[in-house]
């Protein structure tokens, strides 16, 4: 479904009004260089930050044209409450926080910034990753990550980014993604696995890069974690959703020598917690947290809002 004629629309007002809804808000820097591109692109840029209610942002959306959020949620409540909205922009890769159908059916346009956290994951990644062979500091001999084997699961701009940078570490690299194709894969250096299955029984780690769809939720199961290699680490900085959680308790019972390395908390952090030197999860989810990352994804929010209401560009666009 294509939306290119709601810009005409807003360009026969005076302004269009941008709204920053951001319960954890964008360095000062970012909001700065966000509010430069609005401003200078003739629309009025309002402000709501550390919000702690529902209907605040209720309020805050009720003549807005566009929304730019990070980990905020656009539901069909929020769609109701703002008249005017266009277009809403997530600042980050994920979207799961929007609700695509409800915004589909009231004509907004929801787009994402594809790239702008990129590099920050990846760090994290090989971050954690040393973390946990170094058996997380704790004084003890640990092993290097030269010469392992690591498996990316979804070779989009994250686990692209994962792979440059752990080649640099001497790993061996490789890949499966079912919307890639082997020749993409192959072509940046990384050997192409002929299934996720393959990926798991043959790699000493396996880093997750993979969206929360209908499809992967559940999907990263006791059966699929359980044919890795003695000492396999997963390690998880996409979605929690897309991990069978009962069934990985399981597993790390059963096998001690498996580890599990999350950037994000799992439901069942507690039980989890049990498997010491096993488990570790940062206590938020850490992976675009730069500032870097952080500027990066608010002003490419701030440049597709004005391209989509100056001359109705869509590229970014996820809810087609």
């Amino acid at each position: 479904m294509g939306y290119s004629w709601q810009f005409v629309l807003i360009n026969k007002r005076k302004m269009a009004k941008v709204l920053i809804a951001t319960e954890k808000p964008f360095a000062a820097p970012a909001v700065a260089g966000i509010k430069e591109i609005i401003e200078g692109a003739g629309f009025e840029l309002a402000l709501l930050e550390k919000y702690t209610e529902k209907a605040q942002l209720l309020e805050a959306v009720a003549d807005v044209d566009a929304i730019i959020i990070r980990s905020d949620k656009i539901d069909a409540e929020v769609l109701d409450a703002a008249k005017n909205l266009k277009i809403v922009v997530r600042a980050g890769a994920g979207y799961d926080n929007v609700d695509l159908d409800a915004a589909t059916a009231h004509k907004v346009v929801v787009m994402n910034t594809p790239g702008q956290n990129a590099n920050a994951v990846a760090e994290l990644v090989l971050g954690l990753l040393v973390f946990t062979v170094r058996n997380f500091y704790n004084g003890k001999a640990g092993s290097e990550l030269m010469g392992k084997k690591l498996g990316i699961l979804a070779f989009g701009n994250v686990g692209r980014n994962v792979a440059r940078i752990a080649k640099g570490f001497g790993m061996e690299v490789s890949a499966y993604d079912a919307y890639c194709p082997a020749e993409a894969i192959e072509a940046a250096g990384v050997h192409a696995a002929a299934s996720q299955a393959e990926l798991f029984e043959t790699c000493d780690i396996v880093s997750l890069h993979i969206p929360a769809t209908a499809e992967t939720k559940q999907s990263i199961n006791k059966a699929l974690v359980g044919s890795m290699k003695k000492g396999g680490i997963l390690i998880n900085t996409a979605r929690k959703e897309v991990i069978n959680e009962p069934e990985l308790l399981e597993l790390l019972a059963e096998r001690t020598d498996l580890k599990y390395i999350t950037d994000i908390k799992p439901d069942a952090d507690a039980d989890f917690a049990k498997f010491e030197g096993r488990y570790f999860s940062t206590p938020k989810k850490m992976g675009a947290q730069t500032a870097e990352a952080n500027t990066n994804a608010g002003l490419a929010a701030a440049n597709q809002i004005v391209g989509y209401i100056k001359e109705g560009i869509t590229k970014f666009q996820v809810n087609k």
